[in-house]
């Protein structure tokens, strides 16, 4: 393998930069496709697998109205967040998938990159060009969902890093305590959610960090970047490694081992859904959540249902041993992948392309993200205000969002919000102020057999080490003996495909 991209990789991204700046130049104004697109229209039924991130099925209100605007109907699955990987497996397995199916998130594109050499999925690069809208997709992006250079999938576009805390600020103004603008200062904060009676009832029935069994999208790999271990994979020596080999990775479990031992965090976190732990925080359990800041704005309004003196506020900047830092994504979410079982011809892909590339004309594309207006939101100054109904919009709107395509940097008129809550616009601020301080995976454009092969399950011999030592069950000799396992059964020859 090569550290740098492949010269195969390299063609096709120029030859499809010179397609899209070609199509995006056209006189005639409708892409500048060398034949005719096929029209969404055209295809009766399109059925797709989607994500839900809610706990019911959406109504159909925003289906039947893309339905009637678009001229094509929909069948979505729609599989609950804990369970889709395992759905999406069992029906690639008995060759069932629908026409698209999105994907988990970019961790899961990485463990498909074998079937997609085999090629179970559609390449689609190559037509993007004929779409006035698919084609304004970055291509920096594409490169990071392609594999052998070559593009499967289109994206939902994702800020690089959205990472940091969402504390409860009527508890820490209790207690004297501002945002934590340190690791030290977080523990003492973590400490005193824990201690100190932050919700004033005289009992000791709280505890400071809410978490779960997600080592990426929890709190781990968020806190690991305030100690300073590389984002996947850092260089030493001038020769990458992956993160769990760096001392910093060490010291992060050391502080998540004294977290747990100490009861400043659920005890069963690596048990622990996002459901579950979203539940702990809103319901005053626990008073710091790590993930999304933007989760602010539906995490404040569920809470104060239950208390409504409950007071929210986020924060992004910790400095650790070398200096503030956060990891940093691929700058997509997720992608969606045309299956070859179900679709079966280039024409029918075409007709199904034309219905993602709706997707990105502003009025579909906001009506994803917000709804329909006067009913979900309004407008003011040109800007979204959501209605005061937020259940509704949650239930009617917020499932839609995991079939949106591009985003805010590709769809020219995608409306902006003004939540009417400053926790919300100061999650969105921090968000971007977050570009300042990234700490970014070096192996995105590099390829490694082996790792495709067998990184999946070579990772879960880590994941479940880190999850041993946080809970004391294996001490620094057991750790370090799951690194060696790693290294003998297959990540040594990873190191070396990445290093070549």
């Amino acid at each position: 393998m090569n550290r740098k991209p492949s010269i195969l990789f390299k063609l096709t991204i120029l030859v499809l930069m010179i397609v899209l700046t070609a199509c995006g130049n056209s006189p005639s104004g409708d892409g500048g496709a060398s034949h005719e697109s096929a029209n969404a229209g055209d295809r009766g039924t399109i059925t797709m697998m989607a994500n839900l991130h809610t706990p019911e099925v959406p109504s159909k209100k925003i289906e039947q109205w893309l339905e009637e605007k678009i001229g094509s109907d929909l069948d979505i699955q729609w599989i609950p967040d804990g369970s889709y990987e395992e759905k999406f497996n069992a029906s690639m397995a008995t060759e069932t998938l629908p026409e698209a199916v999105y994907l988990k998130n970019a961790d899961m594109l990485n463990r498909l990159r074998g079937q997609i050499r085999n090629g179970m999925f559609w390449e689609i690069g190559p037509m993007l060009g004929d779409f006035p809208h698919l084609q304004k997709l970055k291509l920096e992006v594409l490169q990071n969902t392609s594999v052998d250079g070559k593009i499967y999938g289109l994206y939902q576009e994702r800020p690089l890093s959205r990472q940091g805390l969402i504390y409860r600020k009527d508890w820490a103004d209790r207690l004297g305590l501002e945002a934590p603008q340190t690791i030290e200062k977080l523990y003492h904060m973590l400490h005193q959610f824990t201690f100190g009676d932050p919700d004033g009832n005289g009992l000791q029935d709280t505890f400071g960090l809410a978490d779960r069994s997600d080592l990426v999208y929890g709190s781990f790999k968020t806190v690991a970047s305030y100690f300073g271990t590389p984002n996947g994979w850092g260089e030493e020596g001038g020769k990458l490694l992956p993160e769990f080999m760096f001392q910093e990775y060490m010291d992060t479990m050391n502080f998540f081992r004294k977290l747990h031992q100490e009861g400043l965090m659920n005890r069963d976190f690596p048990v622990t859904s996002k459901a579950d732990q979203l539940d702990l925080f809103i319901s005053g359990k626990a008073g710091l959540y790590v993930g999304a800041m933007g989760d602010v704005y539906n995490l404040q309004f569920k809470a104060r249902e239950v208390n409504p003196d409950a007071i929210f506020d986020v924060h992004n900047r910790i400095a650790g041993p070398k200096g503030e830092r956060v990891w940093a994504s691929s700058g997509f979410g997720t992608v969606v992948l045309f299956p070859t079982t179900s679709v079966q011809t280039e024409e029918e892909l075409r007709e199904i392309l034309s219905f993602f590339d709706k997707l990105m004309e502003p009025e579909f594309a906001n009506l994803l993200r917000w709804g329909i207006e006067g009913e979900h939101y309004n407008i003011e100054d040109g800007k979204v205000v959501p209605t005061a109904d937020i259940n509704r919009t949650n239930k009617e709107v917020k499932p839609y969002q995991a079939i949106e395509i591009g985003g805010p940097l590709t769809i020219k008129g995608y409306l902006d919000s003004n939540f009417q809550m400053g926790v919300k616009d100061k999650a969105e601020t921090l968000t971007r102020d977050n570009d300042s301080i990234l700490v970014h995976d070096p192996t995105w454009p590099l390829e490694s057999n082996t790792f495709n092969e067998r990184g999946a399950r070579l990772q879960q011999y880590i994941q479940d080490a880190t999850y041993q030592y946080i809970l004391g069950l294996i001490d620094e000799a057991g750790f370090q003996a799951e690194v060696k396992r790693w290294l003998r059964e297959g990540g040594q020859d990873i190191i070396e495909e990445f290093n070549t």
